[in-house]
């Protein structure tokens, strides 16, 4: 079971990444623009709710078929890359690959590269 304070300490792990507030919630950015944020009080799951930036549309409905008890979403998030996340229900270390890979969608394009290389990741060109 993740907390936020794993989701604080994965998120400020990455490079210039911060910690700010977004409708008075916690987010984590990287130079101003949002990768992660708690969704907890904006939803009416009981779990404590992670909203995570992801690539298209297609890796949402990905995420949420393979794992409906992890990762849902809800009518405002529709025709909108993200997707919410159950905290409680999700492990450590999937939960790690969905920061950073929302990370890396945000993060500029010579950081992101910079740290995919020395992390053995393989990006495909945007």
């Amino acid at each position: 079971m993740a907390t936020w304070d794993d989701v604080r300490r994965i998120a400020l792990a990455l490079p210039e990444s911060s910690e700010a507030t977004s409708y008075g919630q916690p987010a984590w950015k990287v130079r101003g623009k949002t990768f992660v944020w708690d969704r907890s009080e904006r939803t009416d799951d009981p779990s404590p709710v992670l909203g995570a930036r992801v690539a298209d549309e297609g890796a949402k409905a990905a995420l949420i078929a393979d794992d409906p008890g992890v990762y849902f979403t809800i009518p405002h998030f529709d025709g909108y890359a993200a997707v919410l996340v159950r905290l409680d229900a999700i492990p450590l270390d999937e939960l790690t690959e969905l920061i950073t890979e929302a990370w890396l969608l945000r993060a500029p394009k010579r950081v992101a590269a910079a740290y995919a290389c020395a992390h053995g990741i393989e990006r495909s060109p945007t």
